[in-house]
């Protein structure tokens, strides 16, 4: 059960059994119904700084047309529910494209402003504009030098995203994305 912290309840004072036995649903598979005569166990996410950058391929707007991602979720403990992570994908003419993913999209002709903080570098706010139907912040073209370079040798990114009055605030851990970002540039030639 690795990446779980396994927490004992204590059933009557949190969950109101005083005196009775836990006794689930299906009691403990593979195991005697006596054995699980004990308090509950409830599995906690623990949160995971050190997630891997996911490589995927996604098909184009265009028959035959396919890009390739990096992707890498939010800091879950220290970013809004609505911010789910960073995005950097291979783009038409050789170019390399960085994303904001969220949840709760903005509306599709929304020209956010994204707040960018590296640890280690300075802060930069840009104009961007949104894609895949307002869940997507597609950030300006010179943002992809950072994705090549400084962010590499970043430990995180703070993001904040601010369309009017909303605004979405999220944390991503770079750790990996050197290699992410080379097995990347490997897979736009494909």
């Amino acid at each position: 059960m690795s990446g779980l912290l396994l927490i004992p309840l204590l059933a009557g004072s949190l969950l109101g059994a005083a005196g009775r036995p836990w006794s689930p649903a299906a009691p403990c598979p593979g195991r005697p119904e006596s054995s699980c005569r004990e308090a509950p166990l409830v599995a906690i996410a623990r949160p995971d700084s050190s997630s891997v950058w996911k490589l995927a391929r996604t098909q184009g707007a265009k028959d035959g047309e396919s890009f390739a991602a990096i992707m890498k979720t939010a800091d879950t403990a220290q970013s809004d529910p609505d911010f789910a992570g960073l995005i950097v994908r291979c783009a038409p003419k050789g170019k390399i494209d960085v994303m904001v993913a969220l949840i709760r999209p903005f509306p599709p002709r929304s020209r956010p402003k994204v707040t960018i903080a590296a640890t280690g570098g300075g802060t930069l706010t840009f104009d961007a504009r949104m894609a895949a139907a307002g869940a997507t912040v597609l950030l300006p073209d010179e943002v992809s030098a950072f994705a090549a370079g400084k962010w590499q040798t970043a430990a995180s990114l703070s993001v904040a995203v601010s369309e009017g009055d909303s605004e979405i605030r999220g944390v991503v851990v770079l750790n990996g994305l050197r290699e992410a970002y080379h097995s990347l540039l490997a897979s736009c030639s494909q």
